[in-house]
């Protein structure tokens, strides 16, 4: 978007802030760059040029507006829409590959070579990994400083610094401040101690109703709960592991992480906004779905609906198995089960959580057994638990829609059910779609739609790319926990 300089202008003059995170206003006389909803008074149009990310910003010598925080807003709907090898690469940054493997580390993940990962995303973005890496280092370190009490040097290393010299740098350089100076600008709120309290920015409209009711009906115990009205879950991080609470807000979701090595900020913020889907752009998705007149009161009476995802995918691949032709209370007790024999302990004052769900790696020995289920599940879930294990299947941030579609269609006992579940909340797949499901099938029904899959999905091609989202407000038309929030 950012070549479209009239479009650019508009929104910019508009003050609108749908456009934050799509592109970054520079301003050439004072070498500032903002979002495009920055409350100040808009520069001349000769004095303004646009870029498509902050990095790229940072990259041509600006530095961070002070009123407006840029480097703060929304992600790009952009990378979680696309599922191309700089989106992929785009998820893999905000996941802290490059910070733990560098740029050999997340080329090889994609099966590319440096150098053409370097060029496509200089291409696309303004910037190569490396300073997209660092803008988001920068972001970090300005959370660290602003939010906890943390010694700047700690606060350097959290961020992923490799030096304090170069965060001291960093810092300056891109917000025009020392770290000193952004601590004392900072707002002293009230902190939780050994926690740090934070707001993740989403995109206008937002309807929580669907996204923590979904999350909170179908929780596993001790993995996950709802309690004083905020959604918690434990994280497995590539440091150690964390526990994230999640408020929904009317303007932002408030986000307290309790973490044991400060090391994994960065992964655990980037997942907390991939499960919530923050990144979304609610007004296109809506947009699109109301030209089917059928689907237009959905979209009405509620807009904003979000598509609950998860903050691990293999997690969830195992989950959608044990959740195969029974009911949300069933397929809880099964994970549950898992969980209490071959769970990670972990420790919990403000709550009930006490496990982490297990990994590939520690289900693999799992004695088949002893899960009460039907011996046909049986033999489903061992083979996808033993492929995650072995690395032949990939299911990740950085995992190509249509491979990891064949590859799970592949697997005994897999239908097209469970790979497009998957495919929706763990792979993130926006145009995921589940007409075989008993709750859509039903929704269909009553609102006209086509009742058999062939036709209700040549129906549901006018929807595309957002059919994932539709899926959201047609499953809402049913009275069910998961569309409502825990009292």
């Amino acid at each position: 978007m950012h070549t479209d300089t009239e479009r650019c202008v508009r929104a910019v003059r508009s003050k609108d802030s749908r456009f934050d995170g799509w592109f970054f206003t520079a301003v050439l006389t004072t070498r500032i760059y903002c979002r495009p909803s920055c409350p100040v008074v808009p520069p001349k149009v000769e004095n303004m040029t646009f870029y498509p990310s902050a990095a790229a910003c940072q990259l041509a010598g600006f530095r961070a507006c002070k009123r407006c925080r840029p480097d703060t807003s929304p992600g790009s709907p952009e990378w979680n829409a696309r599922a191309d090898v700089v989106a992929r690469a785009m998820r893999l940054i905000s996941d802290g590959v490059v910070d733990r493997e560098g740029v050999p580390g997340l080329a090889a993940r994609l099966g590319y070579s440096t150098r053409q990962i370097e060029r496509q995303l200089l291409a696309e973005l303004g910037a190569g990994p490396l300073a997209l890496a660092r803008a988001q280092r920068a972001q970090t370190a300005r959370l660290l400083i602003e939010t906890t009490p943390l010694a700047m040097a700690d606060v350097a290393f959290a961020a992923g610094f490799s030096s304090v010299r170069t965060f001291n740098d960093t810092v300056r350089e891109v917000f025009a401040l020392s770290p000193s100076e952004l601590r004392s600008r900072g707002k002293k709120a009230p902190q939780t101690p050994g926690a740090i309290s934070l707001r993740l920015p989403f995109r206008a409209p937002l309807n929580p109703t669907n996204l923590f009711g979904h999350l909170a009906a179908t929780a596993v115990p001790g993995v996950e709960e709802w309690r004083d009205g905020a959604y918690r879950r434990t994280l497995s991080l590539p440091y150690g592991h964390g526990i994230a609470t999640l408020t929904p807000q009317p303007d932002h979701i408030g986000c307290l992480l309790s973490l044991t090595d400060l090391r994994d900020l960065t992964i655990a913020i980037s997942r907390c906004r991939r499960l919530l889907d923050l990144d979304a752009d609610p007004v296109a998705v809506d947009d699109q779905l109301r030209t089917d007149p059928l689907l237009a009161p959905l979209v009405d009476k509620a807009p904003g609906r979000r598509v609950p995802r998860t903050t691990d995918t293999a997690e969830f691949a195992v989950r959608a198995v044990l959740g195969q032709q029974v009911s949300t209370a069933a397929a809880r007790t099964h994970a549950a089960s898992l969980v209490t024999a071959h769970g990670t302990p972990v420790d919990d004052p403000a709550g009930g959580l006490t496990h982490l769900f297990p990994d590939p790696a520690g289900l693999a020995a799992l004695d088949p057994e002893s899960l009460a289920l039907p011996r046909s599940r049986r033999a489903t879930l061992t083979t996808l638990v033993s492929s995650l294990a072995d690395g032949s299947l990939k299911l990740g941030v950085d995992s190509d829609w249509e491979r990891a579609r064949a590859q799970l269609m592949a697997l005994p006992g897999f239908g097209p059910w469970t790979v497009e579940v998957i495919a929706m909340r763990a792979l993130g797949d926006p145009d995921a779609f589940l007409p075989t499901d008993l709750g859509i099938r039903r929704a269909a029904r009553e609102l006209g739609l086509p009742s058999t899959p062939a036709a209700f999905t040549a129906r549901a091609a006018a929807w595309r790319p957002w059919r994932a989202y539709a899926v959201q407000y047609l499953w809402a038309t049913d009275d069910h926990p998961i569309n409502n929030l825990p009292v």
